[in-house]
């Protein structure tokens, strides 16, 4: 039983090994990370593996240019194969005011140093000819977007983090947090009570549960976002772009011989459930053969929900001594962003631990913006 540490994470998945990698590379010594189930077990392995600069928010372009400099060396600096592609993210517009909200979004990623650019429905169909871009106004791309495996990059933040001494704790819950006097003063498992002045809160779906540990509410709930995967299929290219179709929130890329494929279901509720429905295929199926006609051909071979975890304005609660306890961290509530800005996320983390300070404007994702009323809400969120 581990009775004392300098920092305790809470949450297993990407954005959990990232932080704990990044304070070990600053020299934290005696870093546990517990995890109630198994590594990246949670809404990590069940991600789209998405990873784009196409945001809408200053703030948000400048956490994912840093992590994508991390994907692009993952391989050779972690010595993890991660299956990174960049092939582009395809941004499509078919109602008029998407369309003036991309111009205006690119304006700010190209100031940003976004190798983004719009494309006018013929570029797109020289670009993509397989789609059906009748009712498409306008899109944008960035060649240097793309995807890769979650769990491949969760393992390889977790074996650096070994390397360098930080204690791994799988099926080990946080159970509750203990503060007096307005201070983090331990983290108590099923394995027994951890004394620790610094608890980070990276559990992803089960953020708001254990802000409840520390005696907070957080504004943070899980939704259920349903993925399926195509038999391999070879009537499309090898290598096509994640194509977004803005207005539905559909989405399609290749997943090696096969084409992975998800849209947001906008009358579901919160919950745990990460089963998927052949009802709601069927829908995904047809946006899918609507906007590439060639997919109606696919056949259906797999399925899964994952969870995003939603705030009130799509941002992230990230920052220190949140809601006033001294010690206690949060990196939660990305909407769907959180794996492909943990490089930079984790960075963060540990900078704000070891030093109190961080180079990236965090003041979007205080906590304290919801009841201030001061909403910056990121517009790219499918």
């Amino acid at each position: 039983m581990i009775e004392k540490a300098s920092v305790v994470i809470i949450g297993g998945g990407v954005m959990g090994t990232s932080t704990a990698y990044h304070l070990a590379k600053l020299g934290c010594q005696d870093v546990v990370l517990v995890e109630k189930n198994q590594l990246a077990s949670g809404s990590t392995s069940l991600s789209a593996g998405g990873i784009r600069l196409q945001f809408s928010l200053e703030a948000n372009i400048r956490i994912s240019m840093e992590s994508l400099r991390t994907f692009e060396r993952f391989a050779e600096e972690f010595e993890a194969e991660i299956d990174f592609r960049q092939h582009g993210y395809l941004f499509l517009a078919t109602e008029p005011r998407d369309w003036a909200e991309f111009q205006a979004n690119v304006a700010v990623q190209q100031r940003a140093g976004v190798p983004v650019r719009l494309l006018s429905p013929e570029e797109i169909g020289d670009m993509a000819p397989y789609l059906y871009l009748d009712d498409v106004v306008g899109g944008t791309f960035c060649p240097r977007d793309g995807y890769a495996d979650p769990y491949s990059v969760t393992m390889g933040f977790a074996r650096q983090a070994r390397r360098l001494g930080v204690r791994i704790c799988e099926e080990t819950e946080a159970l509750d947090i203990k503060v007096s006097e307005g201070k983090v003063r331990a983290v108590v498992t099923n394995e027994g009570e951890i004394a620790t002045p610094v608890a980070v809160n990276v559990a992803g779906p089960w953020a708001a549960q254990v802000g409840r540990l520390a005696g907070l509410e957080l504004p943070v709930q899980p939704y259920r976002r349903q993925v399926f995967v195509t038999a391999p299929f070879d009537e499309l290219p090898k290598q096509i772009p994640m194509i977004i179709d803005f207005a539905p929130s559909f989405y399609f890329r290749r997943e090696g011989a096969s084409i992975l494929m998800g849209m947001t279901d906008q009358e579901e509720p919160p919950s745990f459930n990460t089963n998927f429905d052949l009802e709601f295929l069927v829908e995904v199926a047809e946006k899918a053969a609507y906007r590439a006609p060639v997919l109606d051909r696919a056949g259906f071979m797999r399925g899964w929900g994952g969870l995003y975890t939603i705030t009130p304005d799509d941002n992230p609660i990230i920052g220190r001594d949140i809601g006033g306890v001294e010690g206690f961290y949060c990196a939660v509530g990305f909407s769907g962003h959180g794996f492909m800005q943990s490089p930079a996320v984790g960075r963060i983390l540990a900078d704000l631990i070891t030093s109190g300070q961080t180079n990236h404007d965090l003041s979007p994702f205080r906590l304290e913006r919801f009841e201030a009323e001061e909403m910056i809400g990121e517009k790219r969120v499918v």
